[in-house]
């Protein structure tokens, strides 16, 4: 299989949002987990790439092989997911850590179909034929159902059930590649979102814990060091990588900190001198109780690393 970029197509991206809009306009998808990719076939070709054209096609092999039944010339938007032995999306086996039931592509959206050019079209009439469509697929490209319920309700079984969040889309809206547009609006149930990884401590031969950051204009600003939830296997991992990743100074604009702080979490000059530091070119997935008052993190945990997206994307 061909992994020669055939289209240019970027994908559309969604807002963010304090809770989902209500109203009989809009209609809602789970947000799932994992990394989000276009998918086309093209004669005998198929290709899977990330929305910032990584190529995803030797990656997730059955996901690829299930694109070739596509109808030719047809391109469809989703995001690939593992899941568990309890079919739930889990980031972690995603990159490899651990053994996932099975690696699916859930299919939102039909950006092509046969040669044609449907961005333009309505949603529903877009989503209508991309179902259609799935059921002539291998089990490994699933369709995203919208859900038809009340939106208190949608809202209480995703926190039950600690699923990411909830994605609303206006009825009638066009595919806008490449915009960040409010006709796609993203809710999440629990507060986090991607850092750049701008150094770590390590503890012998494996990693204590990353150092992220938020980039203010061209300023890499630090926001916390996290320890929590880094897998054992990916604490032996990531230190030879970040090797490759190591300069001298400290990429964080507003370091050292004058003290410890309030929760302890200040990285004074002496605590730095027990740091490395990073070219900040990695993106971490951070999930986190709140922001304290000097803007740093409070109970950061680590929820994967996010080579799907680029650090000036945060």
């Amino acid at each position: 299989m061909a992994t020669r970029n055939l289209f240019s197509f970027e994908p559309m991206l969604c807002e963010s949002a304090e809770r989902p809009p209500e109203g009989r306009e809009w209609s809602y998808e789970l947000k799932l987990d994992g990394f989000r990719a276009i998918g086309r076939r093209s004669g005998r070709n198929a290709q899977l790439w990330s929305r910032n054209q990584k190529d995803f096609t030797r990656r997730f092999r059955d996901v690829t092989k299930a694109i070739v039944d596509l109808p030719n010339d047809t391109i469809i938007d989703g995001e690939i997911v593992a899941l568990d032995e309890n079919g739930r999306p889990s980031f972690n086996l995603l990159q490899g850590f651990g053994d996932a039931r099975a690696i699916v592509l859930y299919a939102f959206d039909l950006l092509m179909l046969r040669g044609k050019d449907v961005r333009f079209w309505r949603l529903e009439d877009r989503r209508e034929q991309l179902r259609e469509i799935i059921p002539t697929l291998p089990d490994s490209i699933r369709y995203s159902e919208t859900f038809d319920a009340p939106l208190s309700e949608l809202m209480r079984e995703v926190k039950k059930h600690q699923l990411e969040g909830i994605v609303a889309k206006r009825a009638g809206s066009q595919y806008r590649s490449g915009a960040r547009s409010p006709d796609w609006l993203k809710w999440r149930a629990n507060r986090g979102q991607e850092f750049v990884v701008g150094g770590y401590i390590p503890n012998g031969d494996v990693l204590d814990s990353i150092l992220v950051g938020y980039y203010e204009k061209r300023d890499l600003i630090y926001a916390a060091s996290v320890r929590a939830g880094i897998p054992p296997e990916l604490r032996r991992v990531l230190l030879p990588h970040f090797e490759e990743l190591r300069k001298q100074r400290c990429p964080f604009r507003n370091l050292p900190d004058h003290g410890e702080g309030r929760w302890g979490d200040g990285l004074t000059a002496a605590k730095m001198a027990l740091c490395r530091w990073l070219e900040p070119f990695l993106v971490a997935r951070i999930e986190f109780l709140e922001w304290t008052p000097d803007n740093r993190l409070r109970h950061p945990r680590f929820a994967g690393i996010r080579s799907d997206k680029d650090a000036r994307d945060t």
